[in-house]
Formats: C-alpha cells, sequence, structure tokens
C-alpha cells in the first residue's frame, strides 16, 4: 500500500504539471471510485474545475479545486497515477484531461482506491478529522503526543502505530523500519512504552518516513511514481522483508511474526520482546 513517502513523491511530481490548470475533460470508468456518488455525477462536478493546489494529508492527496470544492484521493493498496502514460494501461479506472493537452490517469488493479467530494474548508476539515491524527511532520507530533494518546492502551504499538486516527500516514514498511530505529518490540503494549521509548519512537518515526521520500517511495509490489519508475527504499531497508538475514546492527537473525494482523520483521536482540505478566 502506498504510504506516506510515496504519496508524497506523486504530490510533489504532479503539483507543478497540475496547478493551475483546468480539468477540461474527466472519465470515470470504475464506479467504486467515487460511492456512494455515481460516476456520471463525478464527471460533472469536477469538469471545468481549476486545480489551486495539490496537498497532502496522511495518504491522502487534496486536491483543491476552484469553487472550494477538493477532491480527496486515496490510492489504497495498487492504485497509480501516471502522467500522459504511452499506451492506456489495463485497469484504467480515471482519466482527468487538462487544458493544455495532457493526461493523468488512474489505474488500480484491486479497485480498493477511493475519489471523493467535500464542499468548503469546513466539510474538508470534518472528513480529514473524522479520520486523521496529527501525521509526524506536524509541529505538535512528538513523545509527549504519542505518550497521551496511548496511555492505558493494551493493543501492540505495531497496531497503535497502523491507526491512522493516531498517526497519519505511517503503514506497513514504515512502522517495521521505525521500530527497529527505536528498538522497540512491535508486539509491546502501546501504554506500556517508557517515556524514554517514546523519545526514541518518535523521532526514529520521522526519520523513517524521511528516508522513503528522499528515495522516492519502496516499490516492493505496485508503487511507481508519476512517469512509472520504481521509488528505491526497499533497498535501504533495514529489517522490512529481510527475514533470515543479518540485523544490520547486530548480526542476528531478522525474523518474521505478525503483529496487528500484518506481516512484521523484527530483530528479537535490538528489539527484546516484551516480556508476558503473569496473573497472581
Amino acid at each position: 500500500m502506498p504510504e506516506l513517502p510515496e504519496v508524497e513523491t506523486i504530490r510533489r511530481q504532479l503539483a507543478p504539471r497540475v496547478e493551475g490548470r483546468v480539468l477540461a475533460r474527466v472519465r470515470v470508468d470504475d464506479e467504486r471510485w467515487c460511492t456512494p456518488r455515481r460516476p456520471r455525477a463525478m464527471e460533472r462536478a469536477l469538469t471545468g474545475r481549476r486545480i489551486e493546489s495539490l496537498e497532502r494529508r496522511g495518504k491522502y492527496l487534496v486536491w483543491e479545486l476552484s469553487g472550494e470544492r477538493f477532491l480527496l484521493q486515496h490510492l489504497r493498496m495498487t492504485g497509480n497515477l501516471l502522467y500522459d502514460p504511452p499506451d492506456r494501461p489495463v485497469h484504467t479506472r480515471v482519466r482527468l484531461g487538462l487544458d493544455d493537452g495532457h493526461e493523468l490517469v488512474y489505474v488500480d488493479a484491486r479497485r480498493f482506491g477511493t475519489g471523493q467530494l467535500a464542499d468548503g474548508r469546513a466539510g474538508l476539515d470534518a472528513f480529514l478529522g473524522a479520520r486523521l491524527g496529527l501525521e509526524p511532520f506536524d509541529p505538535g507530533f512528538g513523545a509527549q503526543h504519542l505518550r497521551a494518546l496511548a496511555l492505558g492502551r493494551r493493543a501492540p504499538v505495531k497496531a497503535f502505530l497502523l491507526d491512522q486516527r493516531r498517526v497519519a500516514g505511517v503503514g506497513n514498511i514504515y512502522a517495521d523500519e521505525a521500530l527497529f530505529r527505536a528498538g522497540v518490540h512491535p508486539l509491546r503494549p502501546a501504554g506500556r512504552l517508557t517515556r524514554a521509548q517514546w523519545e526514541a519512537l518518535a523521532p526514529a518515526i520521522v526519520s523513517a518516513l524521511e528516508a522513503g521520500i528522499d528515495a522516492n517511495g519502496a516499490s516492493i509490489d505496485d508503487f511507481r511514481d508519476l512517469d512509472g519508475a520504481r521509488g528505491s527504499f526497499q533497498d535501504e531497508f533495514l529489517v522490512h522483508r529481510r527475514e533470515g538475514d543479518p540485523c544490520p546492527r547486530c548480526g542476528g537473525p531478522v525474523r518474521k511474526l505478525v503483529a496487528a494482523g500484518r506481516g512484521t520483521y523484527v530483530c528479537e536482540h535490538c528489539q527484546p520482546r516484551p516480556r508476558v505478566r503473569r496473573r497472581t
């Protein structure tokens, strides 16, 4: 699934090409993309709108359109945006024709991606506020903020990080990489992390995301950038998808386990497994 770095890679590439342009032609070929709005209704709502800006919030691309209308686009597991692809890709779901003759194509093999509209700043704030917490680049994000959110929570810290209402933008890859950097085991209950562990984990999340952005994201399966190129962060993974490889710190084996229902990679020497508390 594209996470914050992959979506930010797309945003940085796409914004200079679309900001100030007008959506001259819109074609929605998959009704699931814009449910509950019908495809023709979505086409009418978008056609003729000027793209004022292209921002990102968590894993959402936020298209600010003229008339204070916002398109909230989520790529989900297999969504990709391609700019002027030479051939019509298989699994094309949406086509956005710009007034300068260029075309943006949304491709999604599994059809999980969405496009939803919000009217006005209040509508935008309500939409995002119901779905997303602070993201790691927000000035209010830090150890104190995370510790307060986790207070009393028994769920594994990996599940805590994947909850977009708690931490916006972090998914499976960057949670594994951040937890390794911080030396925190993914199965440790979030509410039992010490102050020192939160103080290590908060900047580790930021550094993992920054490394992903610098590498133009990770291309494990489907992710490609706007021009169809692969990201390179998968070549820099410390533990994710490195089961059986030596830990880059201690040389011990990287192990795979399941946390929060996701395949999770850990060095249990550098990230000590929490001890099970016995009932007395």
